[in-house]
């Protein structure tokens, strides 16, 4: 498809939209931000609105990763100012998050996500109940050797981004509870580094869909500023009322992956 097609494709899908839509995936957008900027799987909501809008499939998923791209953006920066990112840990985990990912869609051509779809459903009950279980958080990390705690680093990186080149929903979610209970970060902390690594699998994707000239800007643009709004809103509630509203939010996010993945693979 060249770039003048993509254009009149472009045009015309968004004159089929009308302005209660338009009101409805803005609400949507900022929705997914103070979710997904508090506990990841903003994409939740985002992407179920998007595709209930009729937006097409592809042009859908280049949406949805304008939009979260620039909120993860603003809530990693609002983050970083309340020292709620650990780098040390962010820098290490984003190239082996990376090459997760990309083994996992590489994965996907031979395995049947089908099966892999229908585990994950039956572990998130546990997932959630250790969030409720554990309330005392631990805000620092188990003593731990530095090949130890790299191997963790690894461990949880290469995984959760396996997860997101394999199947996807919830990425962010994993990557938390990953860092929170293996790493032993707060909370909060796993939050704000969760968002570090999530923005560079967003923006390596964005880009593949800016090539492909599936990117509505006419939609992306300001539905990105809704979730910017969302984020920037959870980002200082999550830095505000600590792990709280941190585990709330979680249980908010397993429990629309949960939803959404007993549809797709037991519907």
């Amino acid at each position: 498809m060249d770039h003048a097609c993509n254009s009149g494709d472009n045009r015309q899908l968004m004159e089929e939209i009308s302005c209660i839509v338009i009101i409805f995936l803005l609400v949507a957008a900022f929705g997914a931000g103070f979710v997904d900027s508090i506990a990841g799987g903003g994409g939740l909501i985002s992407l179920p609105a998007l595709l209930v809008a009729g937006t097409p499939p592809h042009f859908a998923l280049g949406v949805n990763k304008c939009m979260s791209g620039c909120g993860t953006a603003f809530a990693l920066l609002l983050y970083a100012r309340g020292k709620s990112v650990d780098w040390s840990v962010a820098l290490k985990g984003v190239p082996f998050s990376l090459l997760g990912a990309y083994a996992g869609s590489r994965a996907v051509l031979l395995l049947n996500p089908e099966l892999l779809g229908k585990i994950i459903v039956l572990i998130i009950p546990f997932a959630a109940a250790l969030t409720l279980w554990r309330k005392k958080v631990a805000g620092t990390r188990p003593a731990l050797s530095p090949s130890a705690l790299f191997a963790r680093i690894v461990l949880v990186c290469s995984l959760t981004g396996f997860y997101d080149g394999f199947l996807g929903p919830g990425t962010g979610t994993f990557l938390l509870l990953g860092l929170h209970f293996l790493l032993g970060m707060g909370l909060v902390t796993a939050s704000g580094t969760t968002k570090a690594v999530n923005l560079a699998s967003n923006l390596g994707a964005l880009i593949g869909f800016l090539l492909s000239g599936h990117v509505l800007f006419a939609l992306g643009l300001p539905m990105a500023a809704a979730n910017i709004g969302g984020n920037i809103l959870g980002s200082r509630m999550a830095i505000a009322r600590g792990p709280g509203i941190v585990r709330k939010m979680l249980l908010v996010s397993l429990s629309l992956l949960l939803l959404t993945l007993i549809i797709r693979y037991y519907g």
